[in-house]
């Protein structure tokens, strides 16, 4: 099989970040007044700390719409804010017993990714938060259109750059036609508050480039996973195969024609599996994290018991359990719809 060639070596800022791969992001300068019982609500219904942008960009809205903070982008942008922005409007107080892993979690969303805003259903383009560990704050704010494919696109460190990032290419699509002079007034509002607040509306932000520097594989959906890797090399090995030759097994699994034809179509991978357990016996977690993860993008079935073997292990050896628990509730549930665990 072929190889993707030798492992990188490690950077001397992968040598000086935490245990578990974390970096620490820049938070805005100015706290936002939110009341703690409402911060700890959240915090204990999805079992993920919020950053500071996201209370931030509530408040923001309140000032759009006070009536319907949620909807305060729909008309200029097609956007409404959803998840844990549900929270913040109280409307899960009527929901029956909602699954909070499973609020707004599209079919190709893996556990790192938290839906906050979403767009189109014709394609149902939403936005999340990326974690690269759940008790860590998002690195990013991703972007992924799920009816196409499990491709997650960086769209800046926090919520305000995402938005003016959608807006900005909304804006160019639209050129001088009706509908430019709402984007214009939406942008300066984005602006103004994101200076006044000292946040970045850069795409690329100097943390999510040191993020960068420490992403030992980029996966299939290209959003990249990092795993620490201590000065010995040992945390990360890369798996036998290319993107497109793994591609290419998986398609053969899913496409089989009977269960005879399955079965041999899965010697291969079971090949990998064998050197994932090897990896794992080494500490080298990353492998069977990256090939798990793989599995699970590329979607198929015939591939979740796989899944349920690599990942929820690989997320206890790097202590993500809760990204483990994220993933079984899934796979147990995972459709296309209904997305909205607080429907009546």
């Amino acid at each position: 099989m072929a190889g993707r060639g030798k492992r990188r070596a490690k950077s001397a800022l992968q040598e000086a970040e935490t245990a578990n791969g974390k970096l620490r992001k820049a938070v805005p300068v100015k706290e936002c007044q939110v009341p703690e019982a409402l911060r700890w609500e959240l915090l204990c219904l999805y079992r993920l700390p919020m950053p500071e942008d996201f209370y931030h960009f509530w408040s923001f809205c309140t000032r759009l719409d006070a009536q319907n903070p949620c909807d305060a982008l729909r008309e200029t942008l097609g956007l409404r804010l959803v998840g844990p922005f549900e929270i913040m409007a109280e409307k899960h107080r009527s929901a029956k017993n909602p699954n909070y892993f499973l609020h707004w979690r599209h079919f190709y969303d893996p556990p790192e990714f938290q839906t906050i805003l979403i767009g189109s259903r014709e394609t149902q383009h939403h936005m999340g938060y990326y974690r690269d560990a759940p008790d860590s704050l998002p690195v990013f704010v991703g972007e992924n259109e799920a009816l196409k494919s499990c491709s997650i696109t960086q769209m800046g460190d926090n919520i305000f750059a995402a938005v003016l990032l959608f807006l900005l290419k909304k804006k160019k699509e639209v050129g001088g036609r009706q509908g430019a002079g709402p984007l214009q007034a939406m942008e300066a509002e984005l602006r103004s508050a994101a200076e006044a607040l000292g946040v970045s509306l850069e795409q690329k932000s100097k943390a999510m480039k040191q993020r960068d520097r420490k992403v030992v594989a980029k996966t299939f959906h290209g959003a990249g996973i990092v795993v620490p890797v201590d000065r010995n090399d040992v945390g990360y090995r890369e798996l036998p195969e290319t993107d497109a030759s793994l591609r290419r097994l998986c398609r053969a699994i899913a496409e089989a024609r009977d269960d005879e034809e399955r079965v041999k179509a899965f010697g291969p991978l079971q090949e990998i599996i064998t050197f994932v357990q090897f990896a794992n016996d080494e500490c080298d977690y990353g492998m069977g994290y990256e090939l798990g993860l793989d599995l699970f993008c590329y979607g198929s079935p015939y591939l979740y018991k796989v899944v349920r073997q690599l990942l929820p292990l690989a997320y206890s050896l790097l202590k993500r359990d809760l990204f483990g628990q994220i993933l079984e509730a899934h796979l147990s549930n995972r459709s296309q719809e209904p997305l909205d665990q607080l429907c009546p």
